[in-house]
C-alpha cells in the first residue's frame, strides 16, 4: 500500500531530531503504516517459504561461511572462539603467541556438540583443526569418538608446528570465502567467472580496511580507490552504472578526522578527495557508492553526498550512490531526504538498502555516552519491518532513485518483489555478500540479476574487519544461520515480521534505554551528542557567553561567604593572553574560620541520617545536569579540555553524586542489629569521622573534586575542599551548585590556594581525615603529617600519580589500540 513519503527535510542536520526517537513510538508508526497489506503479507510469507524449501531441496551443501554460521553460529563459545581466531591469528608473527592464542580459544569449547553435523568438509576440518597446505587430513578415530578428549590432547600439544599450520591454513581458506581477491585485478577476474557461471550480474568492489588514523593512511586508501576505479572502468561490460560493476567507498578511510566536530576540516580536506574519486567514476560511468558507517556520521555523509550531487562536472551521471541503514530509526526519513535531493538536483541516485552492520557498537556507544535512547532498533523484528518500510519508500519515490536491496532474507526478497510489482517497477536490483546467499538467489530465480558486494584486499587485513562486522551484527544474522537448517521449519524462517513485531511491539527486554543502564539503583548520567549541530551550536554559545561575561571573581567560601579580595589573574592554558578570572588565596584566618564552622555543624550533619543526605546529593546531580553547558564552558576555558573530555567529566561528577547518594541511603540507615548471645544486644552503626579535607588535582578539576566531596558528605562528614591552584573557577562553580542544591553552607567550605594552603589544612589537629588525589610525593608528606598529630587516627584516602601501562601483543588490532590509547 502506497503511503506518504517522508519529505521536506532539506537540511541533513534536521534528521537528527529522529536519531534517538522513542522506540515504542517509532514501532507504533511502522505498524500503523505497513508497507504490505494483509493479503500481500500472506503472499510474501508463502513465497518466502517456497524459496526456503526449494533452496533446501536443490542445495546439497552450503557455502563455507553459511555452513560455519549454521553449525557454530555467533552465540556459542565454539563459534566465537573460531571467529576470534580468524580475527586475530593472521596478525600473529611469532609461533609462541600463535600457540597460546589457539590453546586459549580452543580449550574452552564443547566441541562434541558439533561433531560432524555440518555437510561442509571445511567446517568439520575447522572443528578438528587439521587442515594442512590445502589438504584435508582424515581425523584419527578418537577425534570422532571422543572429540572433547581429542581437542584437549590437541591443545596440550599446541606447540607442535602441525597444529599451528593447520589452524592458519583453515583461517586463510575461510578468508578466501570472505574476500573476492587480493588485488582489484584478481577480484575482477574472479568476478567475471562468477558472472559466466550465472551466479551474479555484476559486482560492487569494496577496498575494505580500517578507517584512516593518519593522512598517510588516507592517501594510501585514496590511491587504492583510484586504482580500483580505473581497473573496473577498463574491464566493465555494462554500458551504464546500473549494469556495470562499481566501487564502494568508506569515507572514514579517506580522512582520520571524519566526524561531525571536525566538520569544517572534513569539508575542506576530505571532500576534494572524494569529489576527485567521484569524477573518476563518472568518467568511467560506473557506480560509486558511499558506504554507511556509524550513526554519528550520518548527517556529515549526507552533506558530502549533497555536494557531490550538485557537482556540475558530473551532470548526467547516474552512478552516484549511498548506503542506507534500515536499523536506524531515521532510516525512512533518510530515504525521504534522498528523494528530495534527487528531485532538487534532477540527478538519479543509486541507493543501497542494508539492515546495518554496527549494531553492537551503536548500542554500546549510546550506553557509554549517556544518550537518551539508541539510534537503532533493539530487536531484529523491528529492524526487519523498518527494512520493508524503507524498501517501499525507495520503490515509491520514483525513477530518480535506483533501489539496490542488500539482503540474505527470503521474506524480504519476496516482499520487495511484491511491492515493486504493485508499483510497476522493474528497475531495481538485489545484492548479496560474496560467499553468501548463493542458494537463496538461485532458489528465487534471481541469481543472474544480483549484484555481489565483493571485498578486495589481503586476507590478513580484510578477514579481521569482516569477522568483526559479523560478530558485531550477530543479532541480525539469525536468518543466515538457519536458512538451510532442516531442523528449523521453513514456516518459522518465512514468518511475517509484522506478526512478530505486533506480538512484541517494544524494545528488547534485556536492553534497557541508556538512562536506565544501572537499573533501579540509580539513573545514568545524561550525555551530549556532538554529532548533532544543535548541540555543537548550543555549547559554542555557552562558551561565548562565558567569554562575554568577563573574568570570574573567585576565592574561598567560608560558611557561604565569599572571600575574594586581593585576587590574582587566572589565564586560559590554551591562550595565555585570555584572562578568565581572578582568585584570592585562603588565609590562615580563613582556614581557622572554616574549621570552626565545619566542626560545630558536623554532629548535626551526621545526625540527619543517610536518606536526607542522599536527597541533597541527588539534587546536586540534577543541578549539575541543569548547568551542564556552563560547566563545560568553564572546563574548556580553565582546564583547556576538549568538548568530549568536558562532557565526560561533568557526567562523572554527576555519577559520583548519584552513586554516593545510594551508598548514603543504604549504609547509613541507623543501627543495624548484629547476632549475639541471649541477653546481649549488638549493633553496628556507621557514622562520620568529623571534618574531612578534600584535595583534588588539576586534570580532573570537577569530577574528582565533586567525587571526593560527595563521598565524604554521604558518610556524615563536613568538608573543607581545596582544589588545584590551576583550576579554582570550576571548583567555585561546583561549591555554589552544592549550596544551591540544598546543602547547608556549614557542611562544605571552599579553600583556594597553592600547596601551602593544603599543608595547613592537613596539619590542623581538627582534621578528621583526608581524601587526596595527586603526586605520590605529596601523599607521603600528608601521610607523615597525619601520623604525627595527636588525637584519633585520621585516615588518608589517596590516589597517587603515575603512568598507566597498556600491554599489547600482536593479536590486538593496531587501529583499536591507537584509539584506546588516545582516549
Amino acid at each position: 500500500m502506497t503511503k506518504q513519503i517522508v519529505a521536506g527535510l532539506r537540511s541533513p542536520d534536521a534528521l537528527d531530531a529522529r536519531k534517538f526517537e522513542d522506540e515504542s513510538r517509532r514501532i507504533a508508526e511502522l505498524l500503523t503504516n505497513p508497507a504490505l497489506d494483509a493479503a500481500e503479507r500472506r503472499a510474501a510469507a508463502a513465497a518466502a517459504r517456497d524459496i526456503v524449501l526449494k533452496a533446501r531441496a536443490e542445495t546439497r551443501r552450503s557455502g563455507v561461511m553459511e555452513s560455519f554460521l549454521e553449525e557454530f553460529g555467533l552465540s556459542n563459545p565454539e563459534g566465537l572462539a573460531l571467529m576470534c581466531l580468524a580475527e586475530a591469528l593472521l596478525r600473529v608473527p611469532d609461533a609462541d603467541t600463535a600457540d597460546a592464542l589457539i590453546a586459549e580459544k580452543i580449550s574452552t569449547g564443547e566441541w562434541s556438540d558439533h561433531r560432524g553435523k555440518s555437510d561442509s568438509l571445511l567446517v568439520n576440518a575447522s572443528t578438528w583443526g587439521l587442515m594442512l597446505t590445502g589438504r584435508i587430513v582424515q581425523p584419527p578415530e578418537d577425534a570422532t569418538s571422543d572429540p572433547g578428549g581429542f581437542v584437549g590432547r590437541m591443545v596440550r600439544q599446541a606447540g607442535e608446528p602441525v597444529i599451528r599450520a593447520a589452524m592458519m591454513q583453515a583461517m586463510r581458506i575461510m578468508g578466501g570465502q570472505f574476500v573476492m581477491g587480493r588485488t582489484i585485478y584478481e577480484a575482477l577476474k574472479r568476478g567475471q567467472r562468477t558472472v559466466k557461471k550465472g551466479e551474479a550480474a555484476s559486482h560492487s568492489f569494496d577496498m575494505l580496511g580500517e578507517g584512516a588514523r593518519t593522512m598517510v593512511d588516507a592517501r594510501r586508501y585514496f590511491d587504492s580507490y583510484a586504482n580500483a576505479i580505473a581497473a573496473v572502468g577498463k574491464a566493465k561490460t555494462g554500458d551504464r552504472p546500473e549494469t556495470a560493476d562499481g566501487i564502494s567507498v568508506k569515507l572514514s578511510a579517506l580522512h582520520p578526522a571524519y566526524r561531525a566536530v571536525q566538520g569544517d576540516r572534513v569539508h575542506r580536506e576530505l571532500y576534494p578527495m572524494v569529489a576527485e574519486l567521484a569524477k573518476m567514476a563518472a568518467k568511467q560511468n560506473i557506480n560509486f557508492t558511499l558506504d554507511a558507517e556509524e550513526a554519528d556520521r550520518l548527517a556529515l555523509s549526507l552533506q558530502l553526498l549533497e555536494k557531490l550531487a550538485r557537482e556540475k562536472d558530473t551532470a548526467g551521471w547516474t552512478g552516484l550512490g549511498l548506503a542506507v541503514q534500515a536499523y536506524q530509526k531515521r532510516g525512512e526519513a533518510v530515504v525521504g531526504w534522498l528523494g528530495d535531493l534527487a528531485r532538487d538536483t534532477n540527478r538519479r541516485l543509486m541507493v543501497r538498502l542494508v539492515k546495518g552492520a554496527y549494531w553492537d557498537t551503536e548500542v554500546k556507544r549510546a550506553q557509554v555516552d549517556g544518550q537518551p535512547d539508541y539510534p537503532v532498533f533493539t530487536t531484529k523484528q523491528a529492524t526487519d519491518v523498518s527494512y520493508l518500510t524503507c524498501a517501499e519508500a525507495l520503490i515509491e519515490t520514483g525513477p530518480l532513485i535506483y533501489p539496490q536491496f542488500a539482503t540474505h532474507n527470503a521474506h524480504s526478497l519476496a516482499a520487495i518483489d511484491l511491492m515493486a510489482k504493485r508499483a510497476g517497477r522493474t528497475d531495481y536490483e538485489f545484492q548479496r555478500l560474496h560467499g553468501m546467499g548463493v542458494a537463496l538467489y538461485k532458489a528465487a530465480g534471481r541469481e543472474r540479476a544480483v549484484r555481489i558486494y565483493a571485498p578486495v584486499g589481503a586476507h590478513q587485513d580484510l578477514l579481521p574487519y569482516l569477522v568483526r562486522r559479523l560478530l558485531e551484527n550477530g543479532a541480525n544474522t539469525s536468518f543466515v544461520h538457519s536458512f538451510l537448517d532442516e531442523d528449523v521449519p521453513a514456516e518459522r524462517i518465512a514468518t511475517d515480521p509484522y506478526t512478530l513485531l505486533s506480538a512484541t511491539p517494544n524494545r528488547h527486554p534485556r536492553i534497557p534505554p541508556p538512562p536506565a543502564l544501572y537499573g533501579a539503583s540509580r539513573i545514568n548520567s545524561l550525555g551530549l551528542d556532538f554529532s548533532q549541530k544543535e548541540t555543537r551550536e548550543r555549547i559554542t554559545g555557552a562558551i561565548a557567553a562565558l567569554d562575554e561575561a568577563g573574568p570570574i571573581v573567585a576565592g574561598s567560601i567560608i560558611a557561604g561567604k565569599a572571600q575574594t579580595s586581593n585576587g590574582e589573574e587566572v589565564r586560559a592554558p590554551a591562550d595565555a593572553s585570555r584572562i578568565i578570572g581572578r582568585v584570592a588565596s585562603a588565609t590562615d584566618a580563613d582556614i581557622d574560620a572554616a574549621y570552626a564552622s565545619a566542626l560545630e555543624y558536623q554532629p548535626h550533619w551526621n545526625a540527619i541520617g543517610g536518606a536526607k543526605r542522599a536527597d541533597i546529593l541527588e539534587a546536586m546531580a540534577n543541578a549539575m545536569e541543569q548547568e551542564t553547558d556552563r560547566l563545560i564552558a568553564i572546563l574548556a576555558r580553565e582546564g583547556g579540555k576538549t568538548l568530549d573530555d568536558c562532557i565526560a567529566e561533568v557526567r562523572e561528577a554527576v555519577d559520583f553524586c548519584r552513586y554516593y547518594a545510594v551508598e548514603a541511603e543504604t549504609k547509613f540507615k541507623g543501627v543495624e542489629p548484629l547476632p549475639g548471645p541471649a541477653g546481649e544486644t549488638n549493633g553496628l552503626e556507621l557514622m562520620g569521622r568529623g571534618v574531612f579535607v578534600c584535595i583534588s588535582p588539576w586534570n580532573f578539576p570537577l569530577a574528582i573534586f565533586t567525587g571526593q566531596i560527595a563521598g565524604a558528605l554521604a558518610a556524615g562528614n563536613t568538608v573543607l575542599a581545596k582544589p588545584a591552584e590551576q583550576t579554582p573557577l570550576i571548583a567555585l562553580e561546583a561549591v555554589k551548585l552544592f549550596h544551591a542544591a540544598g546543602l547547608p553552607v556549614e557542611a562544605l567550605h571552599l579553600l583556594t590556594g597553592d600547596g601551602k594552603v593544603g599543608g595547613k589544612l592537613t596539619g590542623d589537629p581538627n582534621c578528621g581525615g583526608v581524601a587526596f588525589t595527586g603526586s605520590t610525593e605529596v601523599a607521603r608528606i600528608i601521610n607523615r603529617t597525619l601520623a604525627a598529630k595527636n588525637g584519633p587516627i585520621a585516615p588518608l584516602i589517596a590516589e597517587t600519580g603515575g603512568l598507566n601501562a597498556l600491554f599489547c601483543d600482536t593479536t590486538a588490532l593496531k587501529e583499536q589500540v591507537v584509539d584506546d590509547v588516545i582516549m
